[in-house]
């Protein structure tokens, strides 16, 4: 039986779905396969955008929209009887495919008969599934108090300590059992008194009234998540479907950065610019195209606050001279024209609610980052009894990276901070806080860019690589290390200037503890500087690199893949020695085969040769290590191959670090296992160096840009 979660509310507007993102990260952190299931869908009409959030996290198994849906309000209306007997089904249905199972209860879309969280009691107690409950910490939704997008009240530690006493009642009512309690968007200068007045009433609720043969624990978890006021902004997309808008100019990827606040220009330019907020909507008459030039212009200036939208209200049509300003400008801001009035177009956009939706990665990491900070996730995983499972799937793998990498809180520079993908990552990494960042670029343009895309990047230190005291300082230091080479202080100045050579002179005089790039670079480019600068680690000859191939169950090591053409017996004993030590830093036991077209004895020529000499070389300069060869693949890694080929080995059959004759082999069989079998390969890892420069695929994904930080982040520290 899978293990379960049901996360209610005791009304709306809570941010329910922030707590589950949360829940649903950390169980697949334990889990293999979980699920995610919705007992009463918000809307027939329309797909709920929750749901469909949780489905598109990398950790849920494979179920379509309609298998995680239960029912809709209407079949509770009809028959509240008949429609659970449909939920209880419906989710045995996903179960059955689940190891875990989160379960998120409905969002007082409608009101329900009986009342919504008595019923969704009932469905936890008949699904068997422990109550998370979520408290809202402030009063109602909120509306807009004077240029900003209002938020409301926030609610005092009692009050929310009396709501606690009502929700539980209500849930033991139902026979339901109570796993913990998260009061969300809570004040933030009142967590602790609220987690203590909240906890107190709790238990007193438990002891004194339900008892504790109902509800499972007389001692009941608390948590209390603080109010961001990114979570509960409006995107821009979201405002131009309020004021049913149109998008009349700028970059349709900027609408899903979130308006912070409301600004009507129904006056002078001069009066509108002192009224202007950082990350806010601006309503401008479609009459005014003064007004609208000069927001436009505030935007781009250094000395006014960057802004989110303009929406052009009145339905009023822009001239072509004005027309073709605009586009001039090219300023990539979104600019909506809708039919509206001012009063309407400012109403409608106060009443727009935000949404934690899949596609904005600032809110997505915002909620997780909340979460992990503020939810003790291993006490809640030792509340569902989740065991820690023996197979390690790629996601348990990365996850294990970014929580070893939080702990050593390493500075790390990325050279490559015009490219978006370089600072989406560094958004996610920060907002994790799996890294201290230096990003290489002009600071206007990089964080401009960031603004516009909707990216927090503000504790990044942005650091332009021609920066005159450090080119100085490098260049002194570039010169006397290559002098020997004929290389001049006029030449060393300009070599510095090089994005690759400038991070690398920081990593190796102290400014930052690795570097990441490559995602606009080639490898030569990356690694050229750490040759002749970082060099390699006493007892090393050469530098190498592995892929971490994380399959379904497992993390395998393959090297060299990426660095070295054409090792000889030498360098393939050194490939192998330095691969074996990288797998036993990522918490992978080191069994390592050399790898050829031969198992044993049974083949001779000089590629056999060569990899027969190489483990020779191995068991001599680390004997303590487990190794086997020359093997071929399948005897290393297929425990019936290698009980025929090799029965004898404790390596065959059992391999956990493969180490490839030569570059064209490693190189295509990582992409083949990684292409066939779904396999998530992480890399190139560079090993060698005294300190850490790792190298980016150009392809390279924002999630693998997070992933190898946080590899050279372990490096740095275990290098220290």
């Amino acid at each position: 039986m899978a293990h379960r979660i049901y996360i209610c509310s005791a009304e709306g507007n809570t941010g329910k779905s922030t707590v589950a993102l949360g829940a649903l990260d950390t169980l697949t952190r334990r889990a293999t396969r979980v699920g995610v299931f919705r007992p009463i869908a918000r809307s027939v009409e329309e797909r709920d955008y929750v749901l469909e959030l949780l489905l598109a996290h990398e950790g849920v198994v494979s179920l379509g929209y309609d298998d995680a849906i239960g029912v809709g309000y209407d079949d509770v209306h009809a028959d509240p009887d008949a429609a659970l007997a449909t939920i209880v089904r419906r989710f045995k249905a996903v179960e059955d495919r689940c190891d875990a199972v989160v379960i998120l209860g409905s969002d007082f879309t409608d009101v329900g008969s009986p009342t919504e969280l008595g019923y969704n009691a009932r469905i936890a107690a008949n699904l068997g599934a422990p109550v998370l409950l979520v408290l809202g910490g402030r009063v109602g939704e909120g509306r807009a108090r004077s240029e900003r997008l209002g938020h409301a009240e926030a609610r005092t530690a009692d009050e929310l300590a009396q709501l606690t006493e009502l929700a539980i009642e209500e849930l033991a009512r139902e026979h339901a059992t109570l796993l913990g309690v998260v009061v969300n968007r809570a004040d933030p200068d009142a967590l602790a008194e609220i987690v203590e007045r909240v906890g107190a009433a709790a238990k007193w609720e438990v002891d004194a009234v339900v008892g504790a043969e109902t509800l499972a624990a007389a001692s009941v978890a608390v948590w209390a998540i603080p109010e961001d006021p990114y979570l509960v902004a409006p995107s821009m997309r979201s405002i131009m479907a309020a004021v049913d808008g149109e998008l009349y100019a700028g970059d349709p990827d900027l609408l899903d950065r979130e308006a912070l606040g409301v600004v009507v220009a129904a006056m002078s330019m001069e009066n509108v610019l002192t009224r202007l907020i950082e990350g806010s909507v601006v309503v401008v008459p479609g009459d005014r195209s003064e007004v609208l030039l000069g927001v436009l212009t505030a935007h781009a200036a250094a000395t006014f606050p960057s802004i989110s939208g303009i929406v052009l209200n009145g339905g009023f049509p822009v001239s072509e001279t004005v027309d073709r300003l605009v586009d001039g400008l090219q300023a990539g801001l979104p600019i909506i024209r809708t039919q509206l009035g001012s009063y309407d177009t400012a109403l409608a956009i106060t009443h727009t609610r935000g949404r934690l939706a899949a596609e904005s990665q600032r809110k997505r990491d915002t909620a997780l980052s909340l979460f992990e900070k503020h939810v003790d996730g291993q006490a809640m995983l030792d509340l569902l009894d989740v065991a820690r499972p023996e197979v390690v799937t790629p996601l348990m793998f990365e996850y294990g990276l970014l929580e070893r990498a939080r702990r050593e809180r390493k500075h790390i520079v990325l050279p490559e901070g015009y490219d978006d993908r370089i600072l989406r990552a560094a958004a996610t990494l920060l907002a994790r806080d799996v890294a201290d960042l230096t990003i290489l670029g002009e600071e206007i343009e990089v964080r401009a860019r960031a603004i516009g895309l909707g990216l927090d990047i503000s504790r990044a230190t942005v650091l332009s690589n021609h920066d005159h005291v450090l080119v100085y300082r490098f260049a002194d230091e570039y010169q006397r290390r290559r002098a020997h080479k004929g290389v001049t202080l006029e030449q060393a100045r300009e070599t510095v200037q090089d994005v690759s050579y400038f991070g690398t002179m920081m990593v190796e005089l102290g400014l930052a503890d690795g570097m990441v790039s490559g995602a606009v670079h080639t490898t030569a480019h990356t690694i050229r500087p750490a040759f002749e600068i970082i060099k390699t680690r006493p007892g090393v000859d050469v530098v190498s690199s592995v892929f971490l191939m994380a399959l379904a169950d497992r993390v395998l090591v393959y090297g060299d893949c990426a660095i070295v053409p054409d090792p000889t017996a030498e360098q393939l004993a050194d490939i192998a020695i330095s691969s074996a030590a990288t797998a036993a830093q990522f918490g992978i036991e080191p069994r390592v085969a050399m790898l050829s077209y031969s198992t044993g004895e049974s083949g001779s020529g000089v590629d056999v040769d060569k990899v027969r000499r190489a483990t020779e070389l191995v068991r001599e300069r680390a004997p303590e290590l487990a190794v086997e060869g020359p093997i071929q693949y399948d005897a290393a890694a297929d425990a019936a191959v290698a009980r025929a080929k090799l029965p004898e080995s404790d390596v065959a059959g059992r391999a956990t670090v493969f180490v490839f004759p030569d570059l064209n082999t490693g190189n295509n069989t990582y992409k083949a296992v990684q292409r066939s079998s779904g396999a998530v390969a992480i890399g190139p890892v560079l090993q060698g160096l005294r300190k850490p420069i790792n190298d980016l695929s150009r392809g390279a994904l924002v999630q693998d840009i997070v992933n190898t930080v946080a590899i050279t982040a372990i490096q740095a520290a275990d290098a220290s």
